[in-house]
């Protein structure tokens, strides 16, 4: 059975890519540190004949060596990394250790593994937020890097790391920078499962300023997929932008979730209504990715529209009330991202 490693394969995304290759047919090693917005709700649907877990920080190179020396993976697709962006305001230090610190051991592990072995296939999961704010049009990859919070200024310091191993050390690896991803077992501190999960608990919806900043949203069984097909068809060297060109200003997001909930019927709370809530410092007005490339080039474009993705990702939590109800609420009620 051919191996892949993910690292971070406990998170968000992580997990939905552990499933998805799994289902492939692969024998998948999770590599994951477990932080607070890690599960392990998808793991009962694994089986040990095709997934083996590991509690291990990238940033621990000697032991990633020796994961990667007894696996032989064809590919590691790296999703180890902090990810929200109010956290990266009040505490910075936590994603520099994880974003790019991990990220040069997780390089190291790898070219030393390449010297005398197989070469191993990096593909790096960056983010559409290292290009900043998009105003007007849509970024392809050729844009000039912009970030704007701790978090997408650790995103793009990895990306350009990694484009250095790659022409310095002939590492053979790619980048896929995707826009806003929901669905499955997403941590309720993003916007998506936090609006369900407080009309699930009779809460108010809290949105940043007038709720005017624009997003491009994307399931996240269409990012697994084009992950799988840059990796089976992508260009050593390369980045690949990942969207679906669905653009949602975050008021009309919340209201739309709103409809969905009353056509299934749902008794909405007296408590859910929309409060706008002060902004946090530097907030991006608009990300908008021009994913052209991925589909001229690997033939890859999103399938699942946003209303049917919504459809499909309220009706996961809905039938997976326990996953919002493991999850401790002191983790994420609290309003982060104003320590200035």
């Amino acid at each position: 059975m051919k191996k892949i490693i993910v690292t971070g394969g406990s998170g968000f995304i992580g997990s939905n890519l552990v499933n998805y290759l799994v289902k492939k047919k692969y024998f998948v090693i999770n590599i994951d540190k477990l932080t607070y917005s890690s599960n392990t709700y998808h793991n009962h649907t694994l089986s040990k004949k095709n997934y083996k877990f590991f509690k291990i920080d990238i940033n621990k190179k000697s032991k990633l060596k020796k994961i990667i020396k007894q696996y032989k993976p064809e590919c590691i697709f790296n999703l180890a990394a902090e990810t929200h962006v109010d956290r990266s305001i009040d505490s910075p230090f936590q994603f520099i250790h994880s974003n790019i610190l991990g990220v040069y051991n997780l390089l190291e592990a790898i070219r030393e593994n390449n010297k005398n072995n197989k070469k191993i296939k990096l593909i790096h999961i960056s983010t559409d937020e290292v290009y900043g704010d998009i105003i007007s049009s849509r970024s392809n990859e050729k844009f000039p890097y912009n970030p704007s919070s701790p978090y997408s200024a650790s995103k793009a310091s990895a990306d350009h790391l990694i484009k250095s191993f790659i022409r310095t050390y002939k590492l053979p690896a790619m980048i896929s920078n995707c826009c806003n991803n929901y669905g499955p077992y997403q941590f309720p501190e993003k916007l998506i499962p936090k609006i369900i999960s407080n009309i699930l608990n009779n809460k108010p919806l809290p949105i940043y300023a007038k709720g005017q900043n624009s997003r491009e949203w994307i399931h996240v069984e269409d990012h697994c997929e084009a992950l799988y097909k840059i990796f089976k068809k992508g260009k050593i060297g390369e980045s690949y932008n990942v969207g679906s060109n669905i653009n949602l200003k975050n008021i009309n997001l919340v209201k739309t979730i709103l409809k969905i909930f009353k056509k299934k019927k749902f008794i909405i709370g007296k408590k859910v209504k929309i409060k706008y809530v002060k902004d946090r410092p530097g907030h991006d007005f608009r990300y908008a990715l021009n994913s052209i490339k991925i589909r001229k080039q690997i033939g890859w474009k999103s399938k699942i529209n946003l209303i049917k993705g919504l459809h499909m990702t309220i009706d996961w939590y809905l039938n997976n009330k326990n996953f919002i109800n493991s999850i401790s609420k002191k983790l994420y009620v609290k309003r982060l991202g104003l320590n200035l």
